[in-house]
């Protein structure tokens, strides 16, 4: 009985810790620095974007809708198109939005009974340049409705080389604004597309809501090019009081510069890394003098692709917030193409990606001030427990490799009961085969050497 009382404890404890971000979850994949974790630490995806995105497509029970610039998937990711073809085959409607003027080759992989659109070519319209997917979004469970969205194309290097985040919200009310901007370019609420009265880019409305409450969080919701969106980065910049950072691969609005060089200005610490792209634009020119060495062109295999804005996450009484998504900072973005930007105003998942951005600017050869007045202290490893929710498996991954062979997993259910399911190794990390276990919530107690780490993982017998 204390056993399980004293378990019960640590499970609560697990629960607060993951009160604020449970219902928001994000990925990079390129490393990151949990050392300046202000206790969740970022999730470092190497090359397993493709495998996580395939667990989200087989939980979808009802309805995918996707919406994506690019499509391109070779023998180095696993199938996408497979994943979406069998979700087709046991039942769900399917919707796909393409960029016409891509080539997109793997829309021709899917099963021909799957509707698809491309959007329009013509000189008033830019590029559909939206990445997201919208899984059972009127689902009378509230908990299944979910977007996946972030910077990521659908590509072999999008997800294995250029450096890119993911942000998946689980929430019914953003999964139905999204659903009405799909609607609107989808020209219809069925699962046929109407090419008549679909709209694109500019002529587009904005008609959904912009502001939700996620489990306590306020997440803001923008599509471009009807809403504004560059005015809302630029109140998002201007809202830094301690630190701000950015990570961007195409900056060409003057504007966006002029309002980071006045934070500056006003005491403000800022530090940034931009697509070599970038260098020619206006905002290079303006920021360079002032940044000095806090401004980097990326210099790392691959496109820095990410479009994110981290502010005040050193200062948690400071609205942090992250600005993210498939909006660039150009005059394209902001006027003549489709693209998706959430806000997300958390003191937690501001730290997250500054853990990402920290990382990924020490690797570029630069070195951070840190603003939060608390060293960086060192920390268990990182383990990320991958897909969660899971169906028939479950992988753990160490970020430390020395301690593979020390590690000890264990696994209980919610009383405190211990499970036995079959656990293999699978080069670096651990696989659970979790299909005799029943539906629910279990808790892995992951002892690493000399530290115990609790995760907790759901269970779901997806149809």
């Amino acid at each position: 009985m204390k056993k399980i009382i004293l378990f019960t404890c640590l499970v609560l404890y697990t629960f607060i810790s993951w009160s604020q971000t449970q219902k928001i979850i994000t990925y990079f994949n390129r490393p990151v620095n949990n050392t300046v974790s202000s206790g969740i630490n970022a999730i470092y995806l190497n090359k397993l974007f493709d495998d996580t995105l395939i667990a989200y497509i087989n939980r979808a029970k009802y309805t995918l809708d996707i919406v994506v610039y690019s499509f391109n998937e070779t023998s180095s990711i696993s199938s996408i198109f497979e994943a979406i073809n069998n979700a087709y085959s046991r039942g769900v409607a399917i919707r796909w939005i393409y960029d016409g003027s891509s080539s997109n080759p793997s829309i021709s992989t899917l099963n021909s009974n799957i509707h698809t659109l491309a959007s329009p070519t013509s000189m008033q319209y830019g590029i559909m340049h939206n990445k997201f997917m919208i899984i059972d979004a009127n689902s009378a469970n509230t908990s299944e409705p979910t977007v996946w969205t972030g910077s990521t194309n659908w590509t072999s290097t999008q997800i294995n080389t250029d450096a890119n985040n993911v942000i998946i919200i689980q929430d019914k009310e953003v999964a139905l604004a999204y659903t009405t901007e799909f609607n609107e370019m989808w020209g219809s609420t069925g699962i046929v597309p109407d090419s008549i009265n679909s709209k694109f880019g500019p002529f587009k409305t904005d008609n959904t809501p912009h502001s939700f409450d996620v489990d306590g969080t306020i997440v803001e919701v923008y599509f471009s090019p009807t809403d504004g969106t560059n005015s809302k980065l630029q109140h998002a910049i201007a809202s830094a009081n301690t630190d701000l950072y950015f990570g961007i691969y195409s900056f060409t609005v003057e504007a966006d510069a002029d309002t980071i060089v006045n934070r500056i200005e006003h005491n403000v610490y800022a530090a940034g890394i931009i697509d070599p792209t970038s260098q020619s634009y206006p905002p290079y020119a303006s920021l360079s003098p002032v940044m000095g060495d806090n401004l980097i062109k990326d210099n790392i295999n691959g496109l820095y692709h990410n479009k994110m804005l981290i502010v005040d996450p050193s200062e948690p009484n400071s609205d942090p917030l992250v600005f993210t998504g498939s909006h660039n900072w150009s005059a394209s973005a902001e006027t003549k193409n489709d693209e998706n930007t959430v806000i997300i105003h958390n003191a937690t998942i501001a730290n997250i990606y500054y853990q990402s951005f920290y990382q990924n600017f020490t690797d570029e050869g630069g070195t951070l001030i840190n603003q939060s007045g608390i060293a960086p202290i060192s920390i268990p490893p990182a383990i990320a427990v991958y897909p969660n929710p899971c169906n028939e498996f479950t992988s753990i991954k160490i970020s430390d490799p020395s301690l593979f062979n020390k590690t000890k997993i264990i696994m209980f259910d919610i009383i405190g009961k211990k499970m036995y399911p079959y656990i293999s190794k699978n080069y670096n990390s651990f696989v659970i085969d979790t299909r005799q276990q029943p539906e629910g919530l279990y808790f892995l107690q992951i002892n690493t050497f000399n530290t115990i780490e609790i995760k907790k993982l759901q269970v779901i017998k997806w149809n």
